[in-house]
């Protein structure tokens, strides 16, 4: 009988990793052909269809009457690299990478 929990138990915990594993990979999809695809004047909506909707508002601001949305993407959890993308009233105004500053450790 113990055996037999001990079994379920094992069964269990190799669900939940493959799981959570899994879970892990709904990544944000930058590859060129996907990056290709963009055009600038797309709605918040087209790119998020494009590159997924793994993404972090990073600024939201109302500018001279205009909505200002700045959505950061990041490949992977540990990269230092960050797709910005801006919309103004929801239409793609620009896009660009920015690096995270490595911290120095004395």
């Amino acid at each position: 009988m113990c055996m037999k929990k001990f079994n379920v138990f094992i069964l269990a915990a190799f669900i939940i990793v493959m799981l959570s594993s899994c879970a892990s990979l709904s990544v944000a999809h930058m590859t060129s052909t996907n990056m290709n695809k963009l055009e600038l004047g797309m709605s918040k909506e087209q790119v998020t269809q494009i590159l997924g909707s793994d993404y972090t508002i990073a600024e939201k601001r109302i500018e001279d009457d205009k909505k200002i949305e700045v959505l950061s993407y990041r490949e992977f959890q540990n990269n230092d690299e960050f797709y910005m993308f801006l919309f103004k009233n929801d239409k793609l105004e620009k896009w660009y990478r920015e690096f995270k500053e490595k911290t120095k450790v004395n």
